[in-house]
């Protein structure tokens, strides 16, 4: 039997004890369709997975074994093995399960509502680490396995090169909830900060600005907590990311770089008998 044989059927075997192992963790729950519900997965598909005849990508993947609270490796152990690791940590699995499921809900709650707001975006808003500076970064908003999500990125200087300049890249989730948008993310390249913007939703048929707030920590030593107002001002769907980003950074609110329209909504300054934060309309 030539090797190529055998890892042949190493696949398959592996392949059979995953589907095995799947349907024992749905056992778990109600029916196929309650796991399928709560993943937000397409039932057709998740039917494939059960029967091998289709492979899960690793991001799906990753999602089904966080539901369950398994690894991705351990989900391919003979089953015995694995039904051993399952019954020792049930109380694991349901917590993880019933804190992934909080998420999934909201998930569930935004779909079919963010059709018109899929693409990028610049962001405007006063640097919470250069104060006086008004920040231009690059948002994109995409959908992934039937979820909603977004990725920020920032860089200063402005006109340095793109391999000389200081970046931020905060990955996070999407949701449109009660006729607001919601956006939390959190800093990957350090791991340091989570922060949250809200905006209002456009009620025209294209979408052109958003505004809201956005709260986080800025960078500097002190680690402020600080809220600023925020607009994002839509792009496109398909744009070239490098130019776009070659657009990005600090910039002087007095040297007219920026929109005079942006700069009022973005205006930080405290107003007449209003006793929170809010957002100027545009």
């Amino acid at each position: 039997m030539t090797a190529f044989t055998e890892n042949t059927k190493a696949i398959h075997a592996a392949q059979r004890e995953f589907c095995a192992n799947l349907r024992m963790l749905c056992s778990y729950y109600r029916s196929v369709a309650d796991v399928c519900r709560k993943l937000n997965l397409n039932r057709a598909q998740f039917n494939r997975y059960l029967n091998g005849t289709s492979k899960p990508s690793s991001h799906t993947l990753e999602r089904i074994c966080d539901f369950f609270g398994v690894e991705p490796s351990e989900i391919y152990l003979p089953r015995e093995h694995f039904h051993q690791i399952v019954q020792v940590r049930p109380k694991q699995r349901t917590e993880r399960a019933a804190y992934t499921d909080h998420i999934l809900r909201l998930q569930h709650q935004s779909t079919g509502k963010f059709d018109k707001y899929l693409g990028y975006y610049y962001e405007y808003y006063h640097s919470m680490s250069a104060p006086g500076k008004v920040l231009r970064g690059l948002v994109h908003i995409f959908m992934h396995d039937g979820a909603i999500y977004h990725e920020r990125l920032e860089r200063f200087p402005q006109h340095a090169n793109l391999d000389q300049t200081y970046k931020c890249k905060y990955m996070g989730c999407t949701f449109y909830l009660n006729d607001r948008i919601f956006l939390t993310d959190y800093e990957s390249l350090t791991g340091n900060e989570i922060a949250q913007t809200i905006l209002f939703p456009t009620y025209k048929n294209k979408v052109a600005r958003l505004s809201g707030l956005m709260l986080g920590v800025s960078s500097s030593n002190q680690r402020s907590i600080a809220c600023a107002r925020v607009v994002f001002e839509f792009l496109g769907k398909n744009i070239d990311i490098r130019k776009a980003m070659r657009l990005c950074g600090l910039f002087d609110p007095k040297r007219g770089e920026i929109d005079p329209t942006i700069l009022k909504v973005i205006d930080n300054s405290p107003h007449k008998d209003q006793h929170h934060f809010y957002t100027i309309p545009l």
